[in-house]
């Protein structure tokens, strides 16, 4: 039986993800993004299912850092899921003034205009997770909320005070498929998906239009570029690399010449994954406010 780590714990958007994507399996949740990786890392687990980006907030920094800096894995998917972002009350709630707000900081900033019309003296409090945000509301009481999805609701026995808290309609988010050694994935019967390849640039230093003629060696072959992000090197300022989504799969022709031209230029390449990209349709259920 497959093994497949997520970010956890229970009624996290991961979660969601988890459970639309793989039909069968042993899952097993983490506290945080680093320890789902670690665990990918040491074998613990086969597959683990991480954040990758959200619409709104963009990248999730953590999760592009550790994959290009800390383990070595390869995105064999990418999960494209909606997001429905609730605020979430102790089910004893009874109308109390709420003192603090927690949840994920891309959650957070996701709900940015609700959370200054409607609560501008609320304390925002960061967790690793918006399922452990709702662990906290079990614990602190009615004062607090969490904002989460409607299966942290359920799974924490939270009541939902007012639903699609997110400021923009568009919220959609990004999850990354790693593993460290392929293996085949039981998943169920989904839409057939489209291919992608991300790869991770590093430029020379002192090079005067190095980037221009990265992103042309692309160009020319015809090569459709949907993404282009540059992070730094963690080596001194100014050193950057830039991770590329190319909207094909890895070939033997294309990319090996790619790579060969930026070599050519004192550039590396190196392939962080070849995958299919599949857009989920996770449905979310009427909920009543409460």
């Amino acid at each position: 039986m497959q093994r497949i780590g997520f970010l956890g714990p229970k009624g996290t958007f991961t979660k969601m993800a988890v459970d639309a994507f793989f039909d069968d399996g042993s899952f097993i949740s983490y506290e945080s993004i680093p320890a789902c990786l670690d665990a990918v890392e040491r074998g613990d687990i086969d597959t683990g299912v991480v954040p990758l980006e959200n619409a709104i907030e963009g990248s999730v920094h953590l999760t592009i850092d550790y994959l290009t800096h800390q383990v070595d894995q390869s995105i064999i998917a990418e999960l494209t899921v909606p997001i429905r972002q609730h605020l979430l009350v102790h089910p004893e709630y009874k109308g109390e003034e709420l003192t603090h707000i927690y949840s994920h900081s891309h959650a957070i900033a996701q709900c940015h205009q609700y959370l200054y019309k409607n609560y501008p003296k609320a304390e925002l409090e960061y967790t690793a997770s918006t399922g452990r945000a709702a662990e906290v509301v079990v614990e602190k009481g009615p004062h607090v909320a969490a904002i989460g999805n409607h299966l942290a609701a359920e799974q924490n026995g939270l009541k939902i005070l007012s639903a699609n808290i997110h400021d923009y309609d568009n919220n959609h988010t990004r999850f990354a498929v790693v593993q460290k050694i392929p293996k085949k994935l039981s998943i169920k019967d989904l839409p057939a998906p489209t291919q992608k390849t991300t790869v991770m640039v590093t430029l020379p230093k002192d090079y005067v239009g190095a980037l221009h003629q990265v992103l042309a060696a692309f160009a020319w072959r015809k090569m459709n570029l949907s993404k282009i992000e540059s992070r730094p090197m963690k080596t001194g300022l100014g050193n950057y690399f830039f991770l590329i989504d190319v909207d094909q799969t890895y070939d033997d022709v294309l990319f090996p010449g790619v790579k060969a031209e930026l070599e050519a230029l004192g550039c590396t390449m190196k392939l962080l994954g070849t995958y299919p990209s599949y857009q989920m349709n996770v449905p979310t259920p009427i909920c009543h406010q409460s």
